[in-house]
């Protein structure tokens, strides 16, 4: 027996879906890479909103148990398999949401993963920086640029902004010179998000979204939505919606039905898209020129991730359990 192969290493991992409490820091032999495949020695997890939902049982698809987790980490490349390209050893990197969770999660002291779904981050990122931008940055990168072709003027609502995918999509809309009206459901985040960009916070639960839209796009409405809501909320966004708007429902964080809203969609001419980061990373043209449009605002500082809050391996429960809490602006991130 090889040194490495009597080696084990603490992978997470849950048997049956449910609470926080349902993931484990197990013990595993250290796995091995098969083709196309690397291990990276872990230095740190970045956090998600669809891994809440895949442990419960209520993402698009439902995990196999037992089950690993996670799709971001960031770490250095310690093993290649079969068919990978030596140069990939040692390098710093971090992983693209391209590959199912519960076969490759990277919720562990280490990670099997793709080698298509590595990418290289600018070097003055730290490791909690680096595992904190693909799943964030190109979920809205997917929407407003590839699809939505956001451009100087445009005004686009941006709801659940206090997120990390939120606060990307004030960047994005700040760099491409659009004006964003950010959501929040109180005024206790109103002041953070004005600082990191938004243009125009509302607050749902204290004052009226449509009439505000509508105040501070002179009667226009805004032309793109992006909601990770959905639930019955989606008629008071269409209301708020521009004649030939867009609306980008890429969550489904109500946990509620959602009704259709005919008579808006029809009177205004509005396209309401289902749409996920996956689109995105499924076609290599599309996700070669989101990587290197995410590298180079990073690089340049237009983009800084935000993280909310950090947390070490062995307390992944209770980071699960901060993330449910909703108290988080930006990323949460666990070290290793």
């Amino acid at each position: 027996m090889s040194a490495e192969s009597s080696q084990t290493v603490k992978i997470v991992r849950f048997h049956q879906t449910g609470g926080p409490e349902v993931l484990q820091l197990e013990d595993h032999p250290l796995p091995l890479p098969a083709a196309n495949e690397v291990r990276l020695r872990v230095k740190a997890i970045g956090l998600n909103r669809a891994e809440v939902m895949f442990r419960m049982g209520r993402y698009l698809q439902n995990p196999i148990l037992p089950s690993k987790l996670g799709y971001e980490a960031s770490g250095i490349v310690e093993a290649i398999g079969p068919g990978v390209d030596p140069s990939w050893l040692n390098q710093t990197v971090s992983t693209v949401p391209a590959f199912p969770a519960d076969k490759y999660g990277v919720y562990g002291e280490v990670a099997i993963v793709p080698v298509n779904a590595l990418a290289a981050y600018p070097a003055k990122l730290s490791y909690q920086e680096g595992t904190s931008i693909w799943m964030q940055y190109l979920t809205a990168y997917g929407a407003l640029i590839q699809q939505g072709h956001l451009t100087s003027g445009d005004f686009i609502l941006i709801t659940a902004a206090s997120s990390s995918v939120g606060i990307a999509a004030i960047e994005i809309a700040k760099a491409e010179g659009a004006i964003s009206i950010a959501t929040t459901r109180t005024s206790a985040k109103k002041a953070e998000l004005l600082a990191l960009g938004a243009d125009y916070v509302v607050a749902t639960e204290e004052e009226d979204l449509v009439a505000r839209v509508n105040e501070i796009t002179a009667g226009k409405g805004a032309r793109i939505v992006f909601d990770p809501v959905a639930g019955k909320t989606l008629e008071a966004l269409a209301a708020a919606t521009a004649v030939h708007g867009i609306i980008f429902e890429y969550g489904a964080l109500a946990a509620e039905p959602t009704p259709y809203p005919l008579f808006a969609a029809l009177s205004k001419h509005l396209t309401i898209k289902g749409y996920t980061l996956f689109e995105v990373v499924a076609d290599p043209v599309v996700f070669a020129r989101a990587k290197q449009y995410v590298f180079d605002h990073l690089e340049n500082g237009s983009f800084k991730p935000r993280i909310d809050k950090t947390f070490p391996l062995a307390e992944i429960v209770s980071a699960h359990r901060y993330m449910e809490s909703n108290a988080q602006i930006g990323k949460i991130v666990v070290t290793v």
